[in-house]
Protein backbone atom coordinates (compact mmCIF):
# COMPACT_ATOMS: atom_id res chain seq x y z
CA UNK A 1 0.00 0.00 0.00
CA UNK A 2 1.29 3.47 -0.92
CA UNK A 3 -0.25 6.95 -1.34
CA UNK A 4 -1.59 7.70 -5.00
CA UNK A 5 1.06 10.01 -5.89
CA UNK A 6 3.00 8.37 -8.64
CA UNK A 7 2.23 9.20 -12.62
CA UNK A 8 -0.58 7.11 -14.11
CA UNK A 9 -2.38 6.29 -10.60
CA UNK A 10 -4.87 8.90 -10.60
CA UNK A 11 -6.18 8.02 -14.23
CA UNK A 12 -5.91 4.20 -13.28
CA UNK A 13 -8.23 5.23 -10.41
CA UNK A 14 -10.36 6.56 -13.08
CA UNK A 15 -10.35 3.93 -15.48
CA UNK A 16 -10.58 0.82 -13.25
CA UNK A 17 -13.80 1.99 -11.48
CA UNK A 18 -15.13 2.46 -15.29
CA UNK A 19 -13.96 -0.64 -16.50
CA UNK A 20 -14.80 -3.17 -13.12
CA UNK A 21 -18.22 -1.58 -12.58
CA UNK A 22 -18.88 -1.83 -15.93
CA UNK A 23 -17.95 -5.36 -16.25
CA UNK A 24 -19.35 -6.57 -12.82
CA UNK A 25 -22.59 -4.19 -13.11
CA UNK A 26 -23.06 -3.18 -16.38
CA UNK A 27 -22.80 0.61 -15.29
CA UNK A 28 -21.87 3.66 -17.51
CA UNK A 29 -20.22 5.88 -18.17
CA UNK A 30 -21.61 8.03 -16.06
CA UNK A 31 -20.40 6.02 -12.90
CA UNK A 32 -16.71 7.04 -14.69
CA UNK A 33 -17.67 10.68 -15.56
CA UNK A 34 -18.10 10.99 -11.34
CA UNK A 35 -14.94 9.42 -10.62
CA UNK A 36 -13.73 11.62 -12.86
CA UNK A 37 -14.55 14.58 -11.25
CA UNK A 38 -13.81 13.06 -7.56
CA UNK A 39 -10.21 12.52 -8.59
CA UNK A 40 -9.87 15.74 -10.77
CA UNK A 41 -11.27 17.82 -7.64
CA UNK A 42 -8.40 15.74 -5.30
CA UNK A 43 -5.64 16.50 -7.88
CA UNK A 44 -6.29 20.41 -8.60
CA UNK A 45 -6.99 21.27 -4.89
CA UNK A 46 -6.33 18.52 -2.40
CA UNK A 47 -5.44 19.54 1.11
CA UNK A 48 -1.96 16.99 1.84
CA UNK A 49 -2.17 17.21 5.59
CA UNK A 50 -6.46 17.07 5.54
CA UNK A 51 -6.63 14.98 2.65
CA UNK A 52 -5.37 11.75 0.77
CA UNK A 53 -5.32 8.91 -1.57
CA UNK A 54 -4.03 5.28 -1.57
CA UNK A 55 -3.22 3.09 -4.14
CA UNK A 56 -2.52 -1.34 -3.23
CA UNK A 57 -0.37 -3.17 -5.22
CA UNK A 58 -0.06 -7.48 -5.49
CA UNK A 59 3.10 -8.08 -7.29
CA UNK A 60 3.95 -4.47 -8.73
CA UNK A 61 0.28 -3.95 -10.30
CA UNK A 62 -2.25 -1.63 -8.75
CA UNK A 63 -5.28 -3.14 -7.45
CA UNK A 64 -7.43 -1.06 -5.17
CA UNK A 65 -7.51 2.15 -4.32
CA UNK A 66 -9.51 4.57 -1.52
CA UNK A 67 -9.61 8.67 -0.67
CA UNK A 68 -10.20 10.20 1.75
CA UNK A 69 -11.40 13.94 1.19
CA UNK A 70 -12.84 16.84 3.77
CA UNK A 71 -16.35 16.93 3.67
CA UNK A 72 -18.88 20.36 3.98
CA UNK A 73 -18.63 20.56 7.64
CA UNK A 74 -15.27 21.52 9.65
CA UNK A 75 -14.64 17.98 11.22
CA UNK A 76 -16.19 15.94 8.66
CA UNK A 77 -14.04 13.71 5.91
CA UNK A 78 -15.55 11.72 3.18
CA UNK A 79 -14.21 8.29 2.33
CA UNK A 80 -14.27 8.00 -1.61
CA UNK A 81 -13.93 5.55 -4.62
CA UNK A 82 -12.94 2.33 -2.81
CA UNK A 83 -11.95 -0.21 -5.15
CA UNK A 84 -10.04 -3.66 -5.02
CA UNK A 85 -10.16 -5.24 -8.54
CA UNK A 86 -11.84 -8.45 -9.08
CA UNK A 87 -8.12 -10.73 -9.31
CA UNK A 88 -7.44 -9.07 -5.82
CA UNK A 89 -10.35 -9.66 -4.17
CA UNK A 90 -9.92 -11.96 -1.51
CA UNK A 91 -6.98 -10.65 -0.02
CA UNK A 92 -8.09 -8.41 2.42
CA UNK A 93 -6.92 -5.39 0.31
CA UNK A 94 -10.01 -3.77 1.45
CA UNK A 95 -10.14 -4.07 4.46
CA UNK A 96 -6.42 -2.60 4.57
CA UNK A 97 -7.23 -0.04 2.52
CA UNK A 98 -10.36 1.39 4.87
CA UNK A 99 -7.82 0.73 7.85
CA UNK A 100 -5.20 3.17 6.17
CA UNK A 101 -7.66 5.89 5.39
CA UNK A 102 -9.58 6.12 8.79
CA UNK A 103 -6.41 5.96 10.74
CA UNK A 104 -5.27 8.87 8.84
CA UNK A 105 -8.54 10.65 9.53
CA UNK A 106 -7.95 10.20 12.79
CA UNK A 107 -4.64 11.35 12.51
CA UNK A 108 -5.74 14.42 10.39
CA UNK A 109 -8.19 15.55 13.15
CA UNK A 110 -11.55 14.44 11.79
CA UNK A 111 -14.46 13.80 14.24
CA UNK A 112 -16.86 12.25 11.73
CA UNK A 113 -16.14 9.79 7.98
CA UNK A 114 -19.38 10.30 5.93
CA UNK A 115 -19.19 8.17 2.71
CA UNK A 116 -21.64 7.13 -0.06
CA UNK A 117 -22.25 4.15 -1.64
CA UNK A 118 -24.81 1.84 -3.18
CA UNK A 119 -27.10 -1.35 -1.66
CA UNK A 120 -25.27 -3.78 -4.63
CA UNK A 121 -21.81 -3.07 -3.17
CA UNK A 122 -22.48 -5.60 -0.77
CA UNK A 123 -18.42 -6.75 0.07
CA UNK A 124 -18.05 -2.91 0.64
CA UNK A 125 -20.86 -2.70 2.73
CA UNK A 126 -19.71 -5.28 4.77
CA UNK A 127 -16.03 -3.84 5.42
CA UNK A 128 -18.06 -0.35 6.54
CA UNK A 129 -20.14 -2.07 8.56
CA UNK A 130 -17.05 -4.10 10.54
CA UNK A 131 -15.09 -0.62 10.98
CA UNK A 132 -18.13 0.35 12.76
CA UNK A 133 -19.97 2.35 10.03
CA UNK A 134 -23.32 3.06 10.58
CA UNK A 135 -26.31 3.65 8.11
CA UNK A 136 -27.56 6.94 7.95
CA UNK A 137 -30.20 6.64 4.99
CA UNK A 138 -30.76 5.13 1.79
CA UNK A 139 -32.69 6.03 -1.27
CA UNK A 140 -33.20 4.50 -4.28
CA UNK A 141 -32.38 6.40 -7.55
CA UNK A 142 -31.78 5.83 -11.23
CA UNK A 143 -27.93 6.41 -11.89
CA UNK A 144 -25.14 5.04 -14.42
CA UNK A 145 -28.03 3.00 -16.59
CA UNK A 146 -29.77 1.04 -13.71
CA UNK A 147 -32.63 1.94 -10.73
CA UNK A 148 -30.13 1.22 -7.40
CA UNK A 149 -30.80 2.63 -3.75
CA UNK A 150 -27.75 5.16 -2.71
CA UNK A 151 -27.02 4.86 1.10
CA UNK A 152 -25.13 7.16 3.22
CA UNK A 153 -22.74 5.73 6.23
CA UNK A 154 -21.40 7.78 9.03
CA UNK A 155 -18.53 6.56 11.42
CA UNK A 156 -18.12 8.52 14.32
CA UNK A 157 -14.07 8.40 15.13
Amino acid sequence: MRRADRPGDLGWVVMAHGEVYDQQFGWDTDFEALVARIVADYATDHDPAREAAWVAEVDGERAGCIFLVAGEEPGMAKLRILLVTPVARGLGIGTRLVSECLAFARAAGYRQVTLWTNDVLVSARRIYDAFGFVLADEEPHRRFGHDLIGQNWILNL
